[in-house]
């Protein structure tokens, strides 16, 4: 149905853009003429607003206007391609005596389809989030080099019709299992975030995770501590978080999936804070259980004057972002191998609580989003494979490990992990991965 209609589409382009050439020479004159060309109009009009049928049945708006612009598009190429070799080959047969048509039919051609590139590139530009600022730019800067315009927008093309497809199926799916509850856990889900950032209302740090977790039942906290403490700090603040979760919603227990740093936070909450007898499980995610051995020699190498500038100079952006006795040094310090050393030995794991642990590896630097590109090839110089921030060997930790890459180069990184550019990643759906990862506990009976 979707490659008829597209026909269908192609078709009515074709035969609107070349409306003065069909007047001339095809249509019949008078009334009949005038109601072909009505027609004609109305179905272009009809196809810039509603490009397909089959697309009406997308579970989501926003999807559905993403693949109409797709439509859009792949119907502009079609159509263009052929009214331009149309208008070459009527050169021969006008030139030099009806030029005036030839002219007319090529405007009447660049009105068309520009009319239906920008309504079509308008609506994904607008709606797909897969296409990302990298490629909007260069889909402008391209857009007006001859040939090299034609490769950009095919591949502007594949990625939003990637992205509606994929979102569609995961909506499909969510709502066939909706009755499951898959991830309907006996104790709410605490989230707790890695250094340097914190949990704010509008931009959430495991980016379309919760929603994925809650539309299959889980009930989500986040840690909501400072982004940037000693692991006792914010073990403190985790602490005290978890009691206010059960004193507030009558829960005996919470289960923690921490990332980063906040799995070395979260260790200390359980182990030395008391929290063992509220805490059902402990999933850390590419947490440096045992250090950075990267982070050490930068401590040891960069002169005392460098690092207290550049710890004031963070720990003056993080008060502005919220934190209210930020302390950049002394979490950094905890992340070196060193001290995660120390750590170990001082904090052992809890009977009664399950842990667990998750850790990736990025194949290739390109694979990562500043600044993991950068320091993916840092960490491999002094920790070996790694996720661009963390040593492969530093995440295992507990009774199990999960070990994610791709069957592709580009891997897993440290913040795709925890959906932070929240792109789609061939070989890997972080969404699912999640709702896999809390089903589980579900089974287990936390």
């Amino acid at each position: 149905m979707r490659y008829l209609q597209r026909i269908i589409n192609s078709i009515v382009l074709i035969l609107a853009a070349n409306l003065p050439f069909l007047d001339h020479y095809l249509l019949p004159s008078g009334a009949g003429g005038i109601l072909i060309m009505a027609v004609l109009l109305a179905g272009l009009l009809f196809l810039i607003m509603r490009p397909s049928i089959s697309n009406r049945s997308i579970p989501k708006k926003q999807l559905r206007i993403c693949a109409d612009g797709c439509e859009l598009l792949i119907c502009f190429l079609i159509s263009t391609t052929v009214s331009v070799i149309g208008l070459i080959c009527m050169i021969t047969v006008l030139f030099p005596g009806n030029r005036l048509l030839w002219i007319l039919d090529l405007v009447c051609v660049i009105i068309v389809e520009a009319a239906t590139f920008w309504c079509g590139i308008l609506r994904i530009y607008l709606t797909s989030l897969q296409i990302g600022m990298k490629w909007r730019v260069i889909g402008i800067a391209c857009g007006w080099i001859p040939v090299v315009n034609l490769f950009v927008l095919f591949r502007l093309i594949r990625i939003a019709s990637e992205e509606w497809k994929f979102e569609s199926r995961k909506l499909i799916h969510a709502h066939e299992h909706e009755e499951e509850q898959l991830c309907r856990t006996r104790y709410p889900i605490l989230m707790v975030h890695g250094v340097f950032f914190r949990d704010f209302k509008y931009f959430n740090y495991w980016g379309r995770i919760p929603k994925e977790l809650e539309t299959h039942g889980a009930k989500i906290f986040y840690g909501n501590h400072q982004s940037a403490a000693a692991v006792a700090d914010s073990g403190q603040e985790l602490a005290g978080r978890i009691q206010e979760i059960i004193a507030e919603n009558g829960c005996e227990k919470v289960n923690i999936i921490a990332h980063s740093k906040g799995g070395l936070d979260s260790r200390y909450a359980v182990s030395c804070l008391g929290m063992d007898a509220y805490v059902a499980s402990l999933t850390t995610i590419n947490t440096p259980h045992r250090g950075c051995v990267f982070a050490d020699y930068l401590l040891g190498k960069i002169p005392a004057a460098v690092k207290d500038k550049v710890a004031d100079s963070y720990n003056a952006a993080l008060r502005k972002l919220g934190d209210e006795n930020p302390d950049f040094l002394a979490a950094v310090s905890d992340l070196t191998a060193s001290a995660c050393e120390a750590f170990n030995q001082k904090v052992p794991d809890r009977p009664g609580v399950y842990y667990q642990s998750v850790g990736s590896r990025l194949g290739v630097a390109s694979g990562g989003r500043f600044p993991l590109n950068f320091s993916h090839h840092l960490v491999q110089y002094f920790d070996g494979p790694n996720d661009g921030l963390v040593a492969e060997s530093s995440f295992p930790w507990g009774e199990d490990y999960t070990f994610l890459t791709t069957e592709g180069k580009r891997g897993i990184s440290h913040g795709d992990m925890i959906d932070l550019n929240r792109e789609n990643i061939r070989d890997f759906d972080v969404r699912e991965f999640y709702v896999d990862l809390v089903n589980d506990l579900k089974r287990r009976g936390f």
